[in-house]
């Protein structure tokens, strides 16, 4: 067992679930905040929609013949590991990577990957798991899923419906008993002013930061998810292990990449939250918000 795991309580107070669609997703997106819940005991569940088989090799150093005829498997123990470091438990739905599609214009997408399954099969096996795993809470992405990859895009319409779906008893009755999911929050991780006081951080200690591309193209006027942001949550103490988790998928993420670039304890000072946006709600409450489980009993 784990550092990460042994820090956990025995207490179990709330359940949250957080849905994504690739391995690595959840601990680009989110982790800190569901380490930070689960070290206080609450139970988290990850549930990842596809394999991420087709998914691109990131790192140099696992660009490897053994690597490339083997991304399904690979990808499944580096999920285990990531799930361990955050201290969550994991549950694969079992869709098909759709793939980036690239080009102009795009090539289709594969026949019977996840984007093009019908609406009602992965809401279906997601249903089943909420009405079996209670969350009080979901995550998930916006309507555009946070950037347009088509399986983020299904990933929020997939968890969109399944939301409403598993409280509704005429639909899907052979999969359990209804259970209403009290809140659904979008998560919201890629914002500007987050970016920009790094970036000056980095110019206070004489230093060239890594995100000067990315700014020069973003007008700090149409910053629009900050706009969105209703919630947020101190988890600065766990960056270390989001970070750990995010190693683990060592064929998406260079350790040497940008992502790793300002050092925790600038993070921690500067910007000690993860942010996020309540989409839908079943119990009364007051923007904004400091913890996901505002308003709900255990």
């Amino acid at each position: 067992m784990s550092e990460y795991r042994r820090r956990r309580r025995a207490a179990d107070t709330y359940r949250l679930l957080a849905v994504h669609a690739h391995p690595d997703d959840e601990s680009s997106k989110g982790a800190a905040t569901t380490a930070r819940y689960a070290a206080e005991g609450h139970r988290v569940l990850v549930v990842t929609l596809t394999g991420g088989e087709r998914g691109s090799i990131l790192n140099p150093a696992m660009d490897l013949p053994e690597v490339h005829g083997r991304m399904a498997d690979i990808r499944r123990d580096e999920m285990a590991k990531a799930a361990e470091i955050l201290g969550v438990d994991h549950h694969w739905l079992g869709f098909v990577d759709s793939g980036l599609p690239e080009g102009d214009p795009p090539p289709p997408l594969p026949d019977g990957c996840f984007a093009l399954v019908p609406l009602d099969a992965p809401t279906e096996a997601l249903v089943r798991v909420i009405r079996e795993f209670k969350p009080h809470v979901m995550t998930t992405y916006d309507e555009n899923g946070g950037y347009p990859h088509p399986d983020h895009v299904r990933c929020h319409q997939v968890s969109v419906a399944a939301f409403e779906a598993a409280a509704d008893p005429d639909r899907f009755p052979h999969v359990g008993d209804p259970w209403h999911v009290q809140k659904l929050y979008y998560n919201h991780g890629f914002l500007r002013q987050r970016m920009q006081l790094l970036q000056d951080e980095f110019a206070k200690h004489g230093r060239r930061g890594p995100f000067e591309k990315w700014l020069k193209h973003w007008d700090p006027e149409h910053d629009v998810f900050a706009h969105r942001v209703t919630t947020r949550i101190e988890c600065s103490g766990y960056f270390g292990q989001r970070d750990d988790a995010l190693r683990a998928h060592a064929t998406q993420i260079d350790p040497n990449s940008d992502f790793f670039a300002a050092p925790i304890d600038w993070q921690q000072r500067l910007w000690p939250t993860e942010e996020f946006e309540l989409a839908r709600s079943r119990v009364a409450v007051t923007l904004p918000e400091t913890d996901l489980f505002t308003g709900i009993d255990p």
